[in-house]
């Protein structure tokens, strides 16, 4: 594999290469088998696959939240030697090379940034957009792959693609979940012990979730949720909705339910200083 910090020799690359379709995962590094995935979905299905490895300081909100980010450059080119071809490359830019002047840029993501997360983190889906957007100009690849955690996040990449007037194709990937259930992710080595021995609890609330949809009322719904997850007293649910994966419109009864729309329960949790989120299809 090739590895460059400089968008100018990533386009080069990419350019000398003649290689199609190219694949992006774009990733802020502390790789797990989670963000390996979606590296093996890339390679299965492009000619030339570009990771990038950056923690994008605009879609932090909470500046501790930004420094405690895991960082562990070696540990990643290792994992990615063991899997990417000659041919593929490792982006790994400086915030200066990513943003050489402020980006002043403000993206109108409609209900999508005003549900769940959007008020949680303002501005969060903001930097994301900034930050994806320049990946795609620069890269300018034929298909991007997004895991289906971050399950909000791919619906607003999906509507970024189409401001952008981009034919670029949205892959969202399976969520990859250690044996006990607990969606991957890198915030998870932040876990102080007993609360990783606790956060098992949030898969395991929600695995029961799509036997009662439909069969109980949403609101019963969201009580189970909060109070099956919050009695393990080491986390505590921020949110919990069901949603459709277009518009994410929340249900409030089970009258507004649609038979032409997917639905998914989204849920965050405070695990001590770290939050988590996880969904799960309703079937």
């Amino acid at each position: 594999m090739k590895v460059t910090s400089k968008v100018d020799d990533l386009k080069r690359i990419i350019k000398e290469s003649s290689l199609t379709p190219v694949g992006l995962v774009p990733t802020m590094g502390a790789l797990h088998e989670g963000h390996l995935s979606l590296v093996s979905s890339a390679i299965a299905s492009s000619s030339l696959v570009v990771v990038s490895i950056y923690v994008n300081p605009t879609q932090f909100n909470d500046k501790e939240d930004f420094s405690r980010y895991p960082r562990t450059t070696e540990a990643d080119l290792d994992l990615l030697g063991k899997l990417l071809r000659e041919t593929d490359v490792v982006f790994m830019p400086t915030d200066e090379e990513m943003y050489p002047e402020r980006d002043e840029r403000r993206f109108d993501f409609g209900n999508l940034e005003k549900v769940m997360e959007g008020p949680l983190r303002p501005g969060h889906f903001n930097g994301v957009g900034q930050i994806v957007s320049k990946l795609f100009l620069q890269v300018e690849p034929d298909i991007a792959f997004f895991g289906q955690k971050d399950f909000q996040q791919v619906a607003v990449i999906k509507n970024l693609v189409k401001q952008m007037n981009s034919d670029i194709k949205i892959v969202p990937c399976p969520i990859v979940r250690e044996p006990d259930g607990l969606a991957m992710s890198s915030r998870n080595r932040l876990l102080v012990p007993d609360i990783r021995e606790a956060a098992p609890a949030i898969f395991k609330t929600l695995s029961e979730i799509p036997i009662m949809f439909k069969k109980r009322e949403i609101r019963e719904i969201k009580q189970f949720v909060s109070e099956a997850i919050d009695s393990t007293k080491k986390l505590e649910v921020e949110y919990f909705e069901i949603v459709d994966d277009t518009e994410l419109e929340p249900l409030t009864q089970n009258a507004d339910i649609k038979n032409s729309r997917k639905y998914f329960g989204c849920v965050a949790v405070k695990a001590g200083k770290i939050r988590l989120i996880d969904n799960i299809a309703m079937g």
